[in-house]
């Protein structure tokens, strides 16, 4: 093993080494810590290193980070800077804990009298030495270590050890030439901590590092383990620098309050806003919360109290300048001092703040807005202006705001919270919007959006499917009496219907269920005659039927095919007359009233005559409205079998139908699924991993219309009761994504038709949507990823949900969740506590939150977390659970 002065002369051939190793793609994720194939091997070959060589990664790992977090902070915001640094802090700070950590273990092996401890130590230091992944500014990381270590080993004189303790001293040596050679670089680095480096010369090749490092570590990863996700910049809608309600959803409102905090109103206003469950936006007068002196010290009022407890319970509070002052004529630092002094006094009431101004008069300059621009903050103006501040009389503020909104079908209302006149129309006010239909918008960080949709309301009527009702047909045969049974058929059928009634909200009474000796030709006839046909489904209903079991095709004198469908009680010899023709399901389909009706057959046959696929048009939803729709999808052709060997006792097919209808059918991101869609992912997905080729196309007579699901927002809050998909069910999943991966999103799909030929289609283009539907389709993404434990690729997409809405509670819990599932219990803990910041009462967040204190040794914080969470729900289905942990405690 080289000493010393080897080592020094290793050092920059094996930086040129690693510059040519490290070229290849790695996924910047940032790991908990990134393991060196050295240590790993050094561990296996001395078992009894392998706790210290851990321990030196993780001392590594932090080191790096707060190098990635701080070497181009040159090119970060003064925001970014300063959550860099404070960030950098704790890492540091972590890194003083593990190097106490460290130097137990050594104090530990020391005390020993295993012949052994000092080639343990000696396989320490080789990895430390010569490990060829570890650049030589690595090695900085352990310097403090190896001082430790070289004190520690000082004391004992025995022949090992003095060889030990010099070989410690060479390798410090060659450490304070590396430090020297990194100078500059380090210094601006680590300078701001606690403890400096003294290093004195610089080193060509910082930039090679640096790279490095980004190839294991990105800057968003690092904040993301630490419980820091940053929104994307605030939506610019109504235009570049203001907001003024315009572009809000139909029949959505925000409630405004300026000059406040008032002594008695503003808690009244709080009370009606609580009784009614709706949100509310505070813009603030500076002068009514304290006073910032020429040397920048604040010192806060006695109203500030009111403020915090504005921010303590959820509601946004904002910046309406210092004095109400007329801004459009105030400039220079006059201008400034109204801005940013009242925002250092909100900051300091509590740093929840939003970062939301509100000119008084609604005056204001160009210099002021280039003001709010620098500061971070949004103009929030109005559309909707209630006058209370000059109409004395309540019934009068009702009415103009009532007709106000009439007239804008969306807006910012402005009140003052300082009128008992406003206190007294605002009831009124929110009794005739709520009988309305209207909701109510907060601040979620980022923009305005409806965190709970009001129940009743038709906020949706007009991006969504616009049913009247839903009706459904689902047959599944295993126990064939003369043909060859099935095994999977009736438990596909049964997983449909419970998709349907559950997820997609379809009444039970309307979906009829037929399995094994139930689905006769008489039966499934009857179903469609007596329930559906005729005048028995409305013009805007839905019909959905979907059958597994056996189909046949017969070829007719003419030479077409036929296609059928079997019923248990046919007989293969006499299927022409006893099981149910194509041509009967074209009839059915053409005599029933609903808008759209959609076949899905889990059965292999040919002979039916099929049309054009649906529309493409970025605005189909709308033109779907009066469009009937006849679409069928079947599993495949006359000379295929159905592949019985899917995951969960389920068909391939059926398996595919389901993953698409749980959302990954929604190709478009619009949060609806339909018929083409649901084709263009079964069947390319279905004849990647099966020698099925499902078959999809309209009915004749369909006027090209679609059949449409609209995919539910999940409700669901990861913990330990959340099922996971087994491993032939991921394995699955795997090879469908990989087939989609290898396909051109943008390029039609080309699927087969029942006639031998085949289609194209075209997925509608998705229309605009909100960020709060971008945030909810990203939440729900990341449960799909964390149900095939994918949990590096789940997590992106809750921090992405974050980034687009940092009020979303459901997201941080499910992001804490991922990182206790890969047993990170440090950042678990860290994102669960940010959920309980967002939604105090969320009790299986609390519960979360228990579990993950409870690995991680804090034996306090869990029994606190458990105990909360018996209190929110002590018959909860978690209490046996936080119970049990508890007497562990």
């Amino acid at each position: 093993m080289p000493r010393a002065p080897s080592f020094r002369l290793l050092l920059p051939s094996l930086l040129l080494t690693l510059l040519v190793a490290g070229c290849g793609d790695k996924d910047a994720q940032a790991p908990a810590a990134v393991t060196q194939p050295s240590a790993q091997a050094a561990a296996a070959a001395d078992p009894a290193a392998a706790r210290l060589l851990g321990a030196l990664q993780k001392q590594l790992d932090g080191y790096r980070r707060i190098i990635v977090l701080l070497a181009d902070e040159e090119q970060q915001s003064a925001a970014d800077r300063t959550t860099s640094t404070r960030i950098g802090q704790q890492l540091f700070h972590d890194g003083l804990e593990q190097r106490g950590a460290i130097a137990t273990q050594f104090d530990t092996l020391l005390r020993g009298t295993s012949p052994q401890r000092f080639a343990t130590l000696g396989t320490v230091l080789d990895y430390i030495e010569s490990a060829p992944e570890l650049f030589d500014a690595d090695r900085l990381a352990f310097r403090e270590v190896l001082r430790d270590l070289h004190e520690r080993i000082g004391a004992d004189s025995s022949l090992p050890a003095v060889k030990l303790h010099q070989r410690i001293g060479e390798d410090l040596e060659a450490l304070d030439e590396i430090e020297r050679n990194y100078n500059q670089e380090l210094t601006r680095i680590f300078s701001r901590f606690e403890r400096t480096r003294a290093i004195e010369l610089k080193r060509e090749k910082w930039d090679d590092y640096i790279a490095h490092l980004h190839k294991d570590y990105s800057r968003e990863a690092i904040l993301r383990d630490y419980g820091v996700i940053e929104p994307y910049p605030m939506s610019m809608k109504d235009s570049d620098r203001e907001i003024f309600g315009r572009d809000l959803p139909p029949k959505t409102v925000v409630l405004t309050f300026d000059d406040g905090p008032h002594k008695a109103y503003t808690d009244e206003v709080v009370a009606i806003l609580k009784r009614y469950d709706v949100p509310g936006v505070f813009f603030e007068v500076g002068r009514n919360l304290g006073k910032v002196d020429t040397d920048g010290k604040v010192s806060l009022g006695p109203m500030a109290k009111i403020s915090r407890n504005l921010m303590e319970e959820g509601y946004a509070v904002g910046n309406h300048s210092l004095t109400h002052a007329q801004l459009s004529r105030t400039t220079g630092d006059a201008l400034r001092q109204q801005v940013l002094d009242t925002d250092t006094l909100l900051k300091d009431v509590d740093s929840k703040r939003a970062p939301l101004f509100r000119f008084p008069y609604g005056a204001r300059n160009a210099e002021g807005l280039q003001l709010l621009n620098e500061a971070g903050l949004k103009s929030i103006m109005w559309n909707i202006d209630s006058m209370d501040w000059a109409d004395p009389v309540p019934e009068s503020i009702v009415q103009r705001v009532l007709d106000q909104v009439n007239k804008e079908q969306r807006g910012i209302i402005l009140f003052h919270d300082i009128h008992d006149r406003a206190v007294k129309a605002l009831p009124q006010i929110l009794d005739r919007l709520i009988a309305d239909g209207y909701q109510f918008a907060g601040w979620n960080g980022r923009d305005f959006s409806v965190a709970r949709p009001r129940k009743g309301s038709d906020r949706d009527a007009t991006v969504t499917t616009g049913y009247e009702k839903s009706w459904a047909i689902v047959v599944g045969i295993d126990n064939y009496a003369k043909w060859p049974k099935l095994e999977y058929a009736s438990h596909d059928a049964q997983a449909v219907a419970d998709t349907l009634t559950g997820q997609f909200g379809f009444p039970s009474s309307q979906v009829i269920v037929l399995k094994n000796e139930q689905a006769t030709r008489n039966n499934i006839l009857a179903a469609f005659h007596d329930r559906l046909s005729d005048d028995r489904t409305g013009r805007n209903d839905r019909v959905f039927v979907f059958f597994a079991g056996h189909g046949a095709t017969r070829q007719l004198a003419s030479g077409r095919d036929l296609g059928y469908i079997i019923p248990v009680d046919s007989d293969p010899k006499e299927f022409a007359t006893d099981a149910i023709a194509m041509t009967d399901i074209q009839n059915i389909a053409e005599s029933m009233q609903a808008k759209h009706v959609m076949f899905v057959m889990d059965a292999c046959y040919s002979g039916l005559g099929l049309t054009r696929g649906g529309p493409s048009s970025s605005s189909f939803l709308r033109e779907n409205a009066r469009r009937s729709a006849r679409q069928m999808l079947t599993a495949g052709g006359a000379d295929q079998q159905v592949a019985d060997a899917g995951p969960n006792g389920h068909s391939v097919f059926t398996w595919v139908l389901l993953q698409a209808l749980a959302g990954k059918g929604d190709l478009n991101g619009d949060g609806l699924i339909t018929g083409t869609e649901l084709a263009a992912y079964v069947a390319p997905a279905v004849s990647a991993v099966s020698q099925q080729t499902p078959a999809f196309g309209s009915l004749p007579g369909s006027q090209g219309g679609e059949f449409v699901f609209q995919v539910p927002d999940s409700q669901e809050y990861l913990n330990a009761d959340t099922r996971q998909l087994t491993a032939d069910a991921i394995a699955l999943n795997n090879k469908v994504d990989a087939a989609q991966d290898a396909k051109n999103s943008e390029a039609p799909v080309t699927v087969a038709d029942l006639q031998g030929g085949k289609a194209k289609l075209v997925v509608p283009t998705a229309g605009p949507s909100s960020d709060r539907q971008r945030s909810q389709q990203a939440n729900d993404r990341g449960l799909q990823l964390y149900r095939e434990k994918r949990y590096d690729e789940a997590a992106v997409q809750f921090a992405e949900a974050l980034k687009l809405r940092p009020d979303f509670a459901q997201a941080a819990n499910n992001l804490g969740f991922v990182y206790y599932r890969q047993q990170r219990y440090a950042e678990a803990a860290r994102w669960l506590e940010n959920t309980l910041k967002i939604d105090p009462s969320r009790a299986v967040a609390h519960l979360n939150l228990g579990d993950a204190y409870f690995h991680a040794g804090d034996k306090a914080k869990a029994k606190q977390a458990y105990t909360t969470y018996l209190a929110l729900q002590p018959q909860g289905t978690g209490a046996a659970q936080a119970r049990a942990q508890l007497e562990k405690l």
